[in-house]
């Protein structure tokens, strides 16, 4: 599991290193692609081939579906760490999140995410207050 916020920063190769922690569960080989909110998702190889699994059920008939496959993998790019522990995110993926100098790296569970600093204190900042509501309208019938 990933988890966790840390600040990095991206240099001007797009070269970026990520937490030890994350790299030694990322292991040799991982994935980086397109996340939702306009962040970067990166994958384990193993929980990438879990989510494609997933995703190859979704019916090939649906505009939504099609959408979404075609921006989430027309994005993923396989990638390794170099001696130094950093990895290369390729330049359409900086420039989808907006990553320019100072990044956060947080731990979501199966993937970690990549932010660029504005974006994500914008998204603290937007869901905080209703943080407490998404929880109760999550887990209505859960018993945590």
């Amino acid at each position: 599991m990933f988890m966790g916020e840390y600040h990095h920063n991206i240099d001007e190769k797009g070269r970026i290193v990520l937490p030890s922690k994350f790299r030694e569960l990322l292991g040799d080989s991982f994935v980086i692609t397109r996340g939702i909110e306009k962040c970067l998702y990166v994958y384990s190889r193993d929980d990438w081939d879990n989510l494609v699994s997933k995703l190859n059920t979704l019916p090939f008939t649906k505009k939504d579906a099609r959408t979404f496959i075609r921006s989430f993998f027309s994005g993923a790019t396989e990638c390794e760490f170099d001696r130094q522990g950093r990895t290369c995110i390729a330049s359409p993926l900086v420039t989808y999140a907006g990553l320019a100098r100072e990044c956060v790296i947080i731990g979501a569970n199966d993937r970690i995410e990549i932010w660029e600093i504005g974006a994500w204190n914008e998204f603290l900042k937007e869901n905080e207050e209703n943080l407490s509501n998404i929880a109760e309208n999550l887990f209505v019938d859960v018993n945590l």
